[in-house]
Parts: structure tokens; C-alpha cells; sequence
């Protein structure tokens, strides 16, 4: 046995509509203060986000020791990583450069990887301008990798290609990276600077 809903007449249907707006005008009208205040509470929260963004942006500019969360903004990841580099702290920027990397934002992630690898290949310069041959080679071979990532993230990179060649050039023209000692390179430290194009360029 089944139970018939009984039909409504259009006219009561419509009748018991009006009466359910009338009912529910007084509260949209009471809680409109309070999804304007929720709005407001909103946009003033990412306003302020941004503002202590930019502060820790400067302080790093500015050279200040400052924490970084590995959920900062894309920026301020960037700005870490751009203050350890700059101290030679390349260890440390690992972290905060996959951080980086995870927000997604690609040319961003392509800047933080330049900055490594220009800290790198500047570190190792500093060795073979001592002829010290052991450390440099591992540190120009993670440069060259820092330098693809941060093409594979931006192609038209053109100051990563160029550094990248440069690196590369090393490795191809010193296959005394691959000995131990180096012995004949330190004799002659100085020789190096006529077989390469130049030195890592553009901003760390």
C-alpha cells in the first residue's frame, strides 16, 4: 500500500513561499553585520600577511638572520634562499628551496635554484683560484645540476644557460676534477682563468 502526497493549490504553494521569505528577511538582515565583519576580518588578515611578507623580505635584503617556515610564501622562500646563498650557507637553502619548489610557482623556484648554483660555482672558483682541485669539482657538478633545474622550471633562462656553459666548460676542459691530487692544475692555479669565458654573472 502506498501513501499519496495530497497536492498543494499554486496559489497556497505560492502563499507559503511568500510567507517563508517574509520569515527569513529579518535574519539576513541580522547577520549581515556579521558577514561584514567576517569579510573584513578576512581581507585584513591577508593584508597583513602581505605587510609581514614584505618586512621579512626587506630584513633579509637588509641582511637580518631571519626564520623562514617552510609555509612562507613563494617570496619570502625565495628571500631566504637568496640570503643563504649569498653567505655561502648552501646547505641550509635545501630546505627551504624544495619548499619553494613545492608552492608551484616556477620562475620563482627557477631564481632560487640560480642563486644556488651561483654560490656553488663561486665557492668553487674561490679553490681553484687557490689550486685547491678536490672540493671544486664536486661543488661545479651541483652547480651544473642547480643551473638545469632552474632551466627545466624557466627555458628562456638566459643568464642560467650561460652560467651552465661555463660550468660545463670547466668539467670538459679539467678532467682533473675526476683525479685525486691534481697535483700539475696546483702548480699552476693562476692557468685556468685563460680557458674558460667568465666568471658566474648577474645577481646571486
Amino acid at each position: 500500500m502506498r501513501i499519496l502526497a495530497v497536492a498543494r493549490p499554486a496559489a497556497s504553494r505560492s502563499a507559503g513561499l511568500r510567507g517563508l521569505r517574509g520569515r527569513a528577511r529579518p535574519h539576513l538582515v541580522a547577520a549581515l553585520p556579521l558577514l561584514l565583519l567576517l569579510a573584513a576580518v578576512g581581507f585584513g588578515l591577508a593584508a597583513w600577511r602581505i605587510v609581514e611578507a614584505n618586512r621579512t623580505i626587506d630584513g633579509l635584503r637588509a641582511g637580518r638572520d631571519l626564520t623562514v617556515t617552510a609555509e612562507a610564501a613563494a617570496p619570502v622562500l625565495l628571500a631566504r634562499i637568496q640570503y643563504l646563498a649569498q653567505r655561502d650557507r648552501t646547505e641550509e637553502a635545501e630546505a627551504p628551496m624544495e619548499a619553494l619548489e613545492r608552492t608551484g610557482t616556477a620562475d620563482i623556484a627557477a631564481r632560487g635554484r640560480y642563486a644556488l648554483a651561483n654560490a656553488r660555482l663561486r665557492k668553487a672558483f674561490g679553490h681553484l683560484e687557490r689550486g685547491d682541485l678536490d672540493p671544486a669539482g664536486p661543488l661545479v657538478t651541483l652547480a651544473r645540476q642547480d643551473y638545469r633545474r632552474a632551466l627545466i622550471a624557466r627555458p628562456d633562462f638566459w643568464d642560467a644557460k650561460f652560467n651552465l656553459d661555463v660550468a660545463s666548460r670547466l668539467l670538459r676542459d679539467f678532467p682533473e676534477f675526476e683525479r685525486q691530487g691534481g697535483d700539475d692544475l696546483k702548480a699552476e692555479p693562476k692557468k685556468i682563468w685563460t680557458e674558460i669565458p667568465g666568471q658566474p654573472r648577474g645577481a646571486p
